[in-house]
């Protein structure tokens, strides 16, 4: 007798489930170029660039 084929594990899935419970989105706009220029200075931070937006909010807010 076959046994039930198991769902193989989804990992996008995963993570989407994981980040709709544990996180908020926000969108940000910002002129032409800039997110280049963000993206680079996340980089030499050894950041991603939420972790350097979200690390530049908490600065300004006084939070860090």
């Amino acid at each position: 007798m076959a046994r039930p084929k198991k769902e193989d594990f989804n990992q996008i899935k995963y993570q989407n489930e994981f980040n709709k419970a544990n996180y908020d989105r926000v969108e940000v706009n910002m002129p032409k170029g800039k997110k280049a220029i963000v993206k680079e200075a996340a980089a030499a931070a050894g950041q991603s660039v939420s972790e350097y937006i979200n690390q530049a909010i908490d600065a300004r807010m006084g939070l860090d």
